[in-house]
């Protein structure tokens, strides 16, 4: 299942996320920040550190689907085919949510972003946190999305609360995003992208 051991390191991270911390971590495409998708004290400031407008929205990952399941509107089957076939891996779906929805995931629009991460490490993170976290690209709004723990330190220095150690395994891309109901392309996997950047992609239902 894509699954590591559960190390000193991860656990730290865990610790740091129930402590309602802000940490970045390694995933498929970039290094992304993360933190506890349910505390609106935690959002508010990773999205204050990232310089990103509340109403853009923001991806969340999971190491399965049933994380994700709980936000979600029943999906049919021909939308649930479309999304799990990518899964896991550097794709993110836009998916119908439910209303009560936090506005500080959903941003401005009716629907959320959600992806399966294939990363080991992100994947074992979650599921030792015991549900979705919060991913997005570990750089201030605008510049390029760090693809190291070095490069995540030059750029937030100390102002985060933990950095678990590992290796982007993918190209330094952002992941793409499509709307799940309709399979259209929102945001192709192109380089120097801010990950989970809705604002130029237009509502999704």
């Amino acid at each position: 299942m894509l699954l590591i051991p559960v190390t000193w390191h991860l656990r730290e991270a865990v610790r740091q996320l129930g402590a309602g911390g802000v940490i970045a971590y390694p995933t498929e495409t970039v290094f992304g920040l993360g933190c506890d998708p349910f505390n609106a004290m935690a959002v508010l400031r990773l999205l204050d550190l990232k310089q990103r407008n509340i109403e853009q929205g923001l991806i969340l990952i999971a190491s399965d689907f049933a994380q994700l399941e709980p936000l979600l509107l029943p999906l049919s089957v021909t939308v649930r085919n479309r999304i799990l076939n990518p899964w896991p891996g550097p794709v993110t779906w836009t998916l119908p949510c439910l209303p009560e929805t936090p506005a500080w995931l959903r941003g401005s629009h009716r629907s959320l972003a959600v992806r399966l991460t294939s990363h080991p490490l992100a994947r074992t993170l979650c599921k030792a946190w015991g549900g979705p976290l919060v991913s997005t690209s570990a750089n201030r709004h605008g510049k390029p999305p760090a693809t190291s723990a070095l490069g995540v330190r030059l750029a937030f220095d100390s102002e985060l609360d933990y950095i678990l150690h590992g290796k982007v395994t993918g190209t330094g891309k952002p992941s793409e995003i499509r709307d799940g109901v309709t399979g259209r392309v929102l945001r192709g996997n192109t380089a120097n992208q801010p990950d989970s950047d809705r604002k130029n992609a237009g509502p999704p239902p």
